[in-house]
């Protein structure tokens, strides 16, 4: 009976083990498909002037797209390495920070204090609908978003500027041979 319950453990862990690593391996899984826009176009949020944004207006566009929030410290330090990949990529790619859920005095204080608030687009996500359709599980999450809406790179947890400057580059160069 020992020996069953022993065999039945490892079976479980060697099944969690697999489970983690896959959702938790360094850059993570890559997620493409002709419909991966159509996962999250539907999703309408609000901007910092209260104005409704639809996701779909940026169909056909290179994007990266954050998820993030005041109280996440990982959020936090690498929100002004995005404005600064938007900032150098310029047009050739649109970010867009989501904040889940938080109020707008929190979220746009927090981009005020950081200086970035002009410096990419900053969007509220009430319903946390976004992030619900991502699949996300961790904080931060980043999709990269080629021309032809295929998720690239589906990035869960943080990254440093060179990192996102590596996938931005990928979405870029996929248009170039599209």
């Amino acid at each position: 009976m020992k020996t069953k319950t022993t065999l039945i453990f490892i079976i479980v862990a060697i099944a969690a083990s697999i489970v983690f690593f896959s959702f938790n391996s360094g850059d993570n899984k890559s997620l493409t498909s002709k419909s991966d826009f159509d996962r999250f176009a539907h999703v309408t949020l609000i901007d910092y002037e209260g104005e409704a944004v639809s996701l779909e207006e940026f169909r056909g566009k290179p994007l990266v797209i954050n998820s993030w929030a005041v109280w996440c410290p990982f959020c936090r330090k690498e929100l002004a390495d995005f404005a600064t990949l938007q900032q150098e990529f310029g047009d050739r790619v649109t970010v867009i920070a989501i904040d889940r859920q938080e109020p707008l005095a929190k979220a746009k204080g927090f981009t005020d204090e950081l200086g970035i608030t002009n410096d990419m687009l900053f969007l509220l996500d009430s319903s946390d609908s976004f992030y619900k359709s991502i699949g996300g599980f961790s904080m931060p999450e980043t999709i990269f978003v080629n021309s032809a809406g295929e998720i690239v790179m589906h990035k869960r947890g943080p990254m440093e500027l060179d990192e996102m400057r590596e996938h931005a580059n990928k979405i870029i160069n996929k248009e170039n041979s599209l």
